[in-house]
């Protein structure tokens, strides 16, 4: 295949109905690091998970069901079936599970005709390329097993990297609206009105969104380039590799922890580290339950020194000016060790 372009064309109403994955997608999730686990490189940390996740799958004697199955489904570079990733799977993995084992007889014979053409089919695939529902159930599990033993040793920080992006894009989004949310998202895409535009490794490629919206999915395993769906009848998603951002070193000495708390400095903290998040991302990252989080997030908000707001059924902290103003002075005065 030939490098190319993907352009997404939107119209006024799909502006209005642009949505933001409120958590990670797992079954992306599981198509993108199928991908990775064929490759090599991707960084320190990649490299790492590849070779754990290798031992893990061992261990759990999925190793060779995920060799024989799951890599001949997602082969490296081409094509791979569009119902491997269900949009039901935005409401977390097990919705994600259920909408898989119960894919249509005729769309999985379909889509692995297609695959067939692209990639071709080993032996082991063959009963599944026929639809068998028992085949379907039994991949079923495996994705399963997949997802829970693959993403086990990183799901701090595919949760931190996804949570943060997340944030910013809710923040753009409620701060600026979708055309700043849009352009934020370069370099990997290009928002030039009213399309969206990124390099493509299939070819040329274009997807006319006729008033449907586009979910935004980041995606900690997708590397270098977007991924949409082939199927234009089913809701347009985009997934787009998150950046990676390392996390401030904090400083020996925190003065906040007097005035404030020891808890409560680290929310105010984490909340300017990552440039506002969610109650429930804030839980995860100070190690707190949720009904904590919230508690400390609420004394901090009536203080002044941040700000919560509600977009869908996320409540997004971020620093106020008073305490953007209080951490600048803390930092001027106690510069880390």
């Amino acid at each position: 295949m030939t490098g190319g372009t993907l352009r997404i064309v939107f119209t006024a109403e799909d502006l209005a109905r642009v949505r933001i994955a409120s958590r990670a997608d797992p079954m992306w999730e599981m198509v993108m690091s199928l991908c990775r686990l064929q490759e090599r490189g991707g960084g320190t940390a990649m490299t790492g998970w590849r070779r754990r996740v290798r031992d893990d799958l061992a261990s759990a004697g999925l190793l060779p069901r995920v060799r024989e199955v799951l890599l001949p489904l997602v082969p490296k570079g081409a094509y791979f079936p569009d119902f491997l990733t269900p949009i039901e799977a935005q409401s977390g993995l097990q919705a994600g599970i259920d909408a898989l084992a119960g894919t249509p007889r005729a769309r999985v014979r379909a889509e692995l005709d297609v695959l067939r053409g692209h990639a071709g089919l080993p032996s082991t695939l063959e009963d599944l390329a026929r639809g068998d529902l028992c085949s379907v159930r039994r991949l079923s599990r495996l994705v399963d097993g997949y997802c829970r033993t693959a993403f086990a040793s990183h799901q701090q920080m595919m949760e931190a990297a996804l949570g943060h992006e997340r944030g910013s894009l809710v923040r753009h989004l409620a701060d600026d609206g979708v055309d700043t949310m849009l352009a934020r998202l370069a370099p990997v895409l290009r928002w030039r009105p009213p399309v969206l535009e990124a390099a493509y490794p299939a070819g040329d490629r274009e997807i006319r969104l006729h008033g449907r919206g586009l979910t935004v999915i980041p995606s900690y395993f997708c590397q270098i380039t977007p991924v949409a769906l082939v199927d234009q009848r089913l809701p347009p998603v985009l997934v787009y590799p998150a950046p990676r951002r390392p996390r401030p070193a904090p400083g020996h000495k925190d003065p906040l922890v007097d005035l404030l708390g020891a808890t409560r400095a680290t929310v105010l903290h984490t909340i300017a580290a990552d440039q506002g998040c969610s109650t429930s991302e804030l839980a995860r990252r100070i190690g707190a339950s949720l009904s904590n989080a919230s508690k400390h997030a609420q004394v901090l908000h009536h203080a002044g020194l941040i700000t919560s707001t509600r977009h869908a059924n996320l409540v997004l902290h971020q620093l106020s000016d008073l305490g953007a103003g209080l951490l600048r002075r803390h930092r001027a005065q106690h510069p880390p060790g």
